[in-house]
């Protein structure tokens, strides 16, 4: 029996075969020890009473609670515990008062080790829905993030191919350009989706870190691939503005200018000038993204968006404890103005 008992407990985890599930560790010895203990008590055999067997069930029974499945968890305990509480009579051959002692003590131990066992897999269940809900949220903003991305490029494409059309009946020498900045969009929309993609393979922790998320230094790549033949871009940043802002607050202010950008494609494209401004405004943070269009715009309808990337925009803003103000400038055009307070970490 000891020797059942053992090899189920010290078989070293790498080199058990795979036949040697948890259910198999628990239940056979637990079997064998019922098994023995009905022979013993049917031969009348006298037996000398040791403690190893009883240390062995109780492991067992401690693994069969934590780690065996949940259909096989109680039945494989059940069998530990019966065979542990045969232990004292088998080795008295009846049911006396020092056997029933025995049999209390046992259940004592019985509760203590289950009970252990039991939280123990608890707290490991709860770990492993946290994680898992992580996960699942870090995969919900990288889709959000892709979904940025994408449709910022996506939307330069549609406004550019229009022009290309436009401008293949009136100026084809001039075309060049314009199909050279169709192809960047296209190469980044195609590069920001492979990155994500990679990501969501990586189930690792690290993949939060790897996400296809922007900077400060970023938006002026952002404003010179926005700029066109008949629309003009400026950039304006405060030279106070520190490039050691935490990266949150960096990543959130580049989707403001991104998300901004793309609206102006899609709902002003007749805008002849954008004006970026990034400047310290008493210790926070300022973003701005103006326009002066009057909502001119040739897209499809299905190219306008549904109206959620602002809500999203807010959300994101509010979360890092700053504001989000969109509205219409005086006169003409449009304005989106973020602050964030810069020492956020």
């Amino acid at each position: 029996m000891l020797l059942v008992g053992l090899a189920a407990v010290l078989w070293p985890a790498r080199r058990r075969p795979a036949w040697l599930t948890p259910q198999m560790r628990t239940a056979a010895p637990a079997i064998a020890s019922i098994l023995y203990s009905a022979g013993s008590l049917l031969a009348g055999a006298q037996n000398v009473f040791g403690p190893g067997e009883a240390v062995i069930l109780l492991y067992l029974l401690f693994v069969a609670v934590r780690h065996c499945l949940p259909r096989w968890a109680v039945a494989c305990a059940a069998l530990d515990v019966a065979a542990l509480l045969l232990l004292p009579v088998r080795y008295m051959r009846s049911v006396q008062d020092e056997a029933l002692a025995l049999i209390l003590l046992g259940l004592v131990l019985v509760g203590v080790f289950a009970g252990l066992a039991a939280y123990l897999r608890t707290l490991d269940y709860r770990r492993a829905v946290t994680v898992g809900e992580t996960r699942r949220a870090e995969r919900v903003a990288i889709a959000a993030d892709l979904h940025d991305f994408v449709a910022h490029h996506v939307t330069g494409i549609l406004v550019q191919t229009q022009m290309a059309r436009m401008m293949a009946r009136t100026q084809p020498q001039e075309l060049d350009p314009v199909l050279a900045g169709i192809e960047r969009a296209a190469t980044e929309a195609l590069a920001s989706m492979r990155r994500t993609v990679g990501v969501l393979r990586d189930t690792g922790e690290e993949g939060g870190d790897r996400r296809p998320v922007g900077d400060l230094a970023g938006v002026a790549e952002l404003t010179d691939g926005f700029a066109s033949p008949v629309q003009q871009v400026t950039l304006s940043r405060d030279p106070a503005v520190s490039a050691d802002l935490p990266h949150e607050v960096q990543a959130a202010a580049f989707r403001v200018v991104q998300e901004a950008l793309t609206n102006i494609r899609r709902h002003a494209a007749d805008a002849a000038h954008v004006e970026v401004r990034l400047r310290d405004d008493a210790g926070r943070l300022e973003v701005s993204v103006a326009d002066d269009g009057r909502g001119g715009t040739q897209l499809p309808a299905a190219a306008h968006g549904g109206g959620f990337g602002l809500v999203g925009l807010k959300e994101r803003v509010t979360a890092l404890g700053g504001e989000l103000h969109a509205g219409p400038r005086g006169g003409a055009g449009w304005e989106v103005r973020a602050l964030f307070p810069a020492g956020k970490g």
